[in-house]
């Protein structure tokens, strides 16, 4: 049976991806230590309309790099739902890191990372979504893709 979280999810009319799996043995989604869950930096999807490949400003504009980012939301989401089993038991949003792969002078990764920033405000609401966070440009990211988001969830007891 799905959690208020899902059934959030499904209200908004957004699904789950399959959890990202990662190429090596020599790491996962997240880790548990005590009540924080550690989530990987993580890259869009391949989900339909979502682009997965390209600099911000330059191949992929502003829009569609906010809608990856949530995208992005949604994988890691994926990803604690995998090792905890209940996306009900986050208790809060701790933090983020986006990492936007950015065309030269661009100055905006944060409007970018705000799609997943909103993504978890809109589910746990200002309470429990609103989280610390850093948003940076960088020159070159891994296999091409235009950004990856890592966080820190803080589990219920």
């Amino acid at each position: 049976m799905a959690g208020r979280i899902e059934a959030k999810l499904k209200e908004m009319g957004l699904e789950l991806p399959e959890a990202f799996a990662y190429p090596k043995g020599n790491r996962r989604g997240c880790v548990a230590v005590d009540r924080l869950l550690f989530v990987s930096g993580h890259p869009p999807p391949a989900l339909p309309g979502i682009r997965t490949q390209g600099k911000i400003d330059k191949d992929v504009s502003i829009e569609e790099g906010y809608a990856a980012a949530r995208a992005c939301g949604l994988l890691m989401l994926a990803a604690i739902k995998a090792e905890i089993g209940d996306l009900d038991r986050i208790e809060r949003i701790a933090k983020l890191l986006g990492m936007v792969n950015a065309s030269p002078g661009f100055e905006s990764p944060f409007a970018v990372i705000d799609g997943a920033s909103d993504l978890f405000l809109e589910l746990w609401g200002p309470d429990k979504g609103q989280h610390a966070r850093s948003a940076v440009g960088v020159a070159e990211l891994p296999r091409g893709i235009p950004l990856e988001i890592e966080g820190i969830f803080v589990m219920d007891a």
